[in-house]
């Protein structure tokens, strides 16, 4: 590979780090053939893209994005896959799901969403556990139109006389 190659490799991979804003990196060194195709056709339905490329030039690409991101310079050793998706824990729940029964590969070695930086595969299940922005978004208005909820019903509970609204604000009180 010469040097415009590497280049057009680093330019890409900045430029999906950049479009979807999380990446992971898994280990799947010693899977088959088979697995790592499987590993593949899942990642496609699950709406996530898998690059494959050498640590040294994953290096580079991380070093021209944003901020500090030397933290997960360590997660690049041996053979790295990067696993991109727009949904942050999405990857980390594939990886958990490719990993039933005692198999130990794919391996997170690391993960960059929204700027925060999580290095080891004992960050699996914190990854799972993320909520995804929309999520969120979801349950913050849940959360703003309860209070209105329980007005709106509170007033219709007990008629549209005064009485039975005061009667109602009593109980709830």
């Amino acid at each position: 590979m010469n040097r415009e190659q590497k280049n057009e490799v680093v330019l890409e991979l900045q430029g999906k780090m950049k479009e979807y804003g999380n990446f992971y990196i898994a280990d799947t060194s010693g899977l088959s053939v088979e697995k790592i195709n499987n590993i593949r056709r899942k990642c496609f339905e699950s709406g996530i893209e898998m690059k494959v490329a050498k640590n040294t030039l994953i290096k580079i690409a991380i070093e021209g994005l944003e901020g500090d991101s030397s933290d997960i310079f360590p997660a690049l050793k041996g053979q790295s896959a990067l696993l991109f998706s727009t949904v942050g824990n999405a990857p980390a729940k594939l990886i958990k799901s490719l990993r039933k029964g005692k198999e130990e590969k794919p391996a997170l070695k690391g993960a960059y969403i929204d700027t925060a930086i999580f290095v080891g595969d004992n960050q699996l299940d914190a990854l799972v556990n993320l909520k995804s922005r929309d999520e969120l978004i979801g349950e913050i208005i849940g959360l703003l139109q309860s209070p209105a909820k329980n007005v709106v019903s509170a007033l219709q509970s007990g008629g549209s006389t005064i009485a039975g609204i005061v009667k109602t604000l009593q109980e709830r009180g």
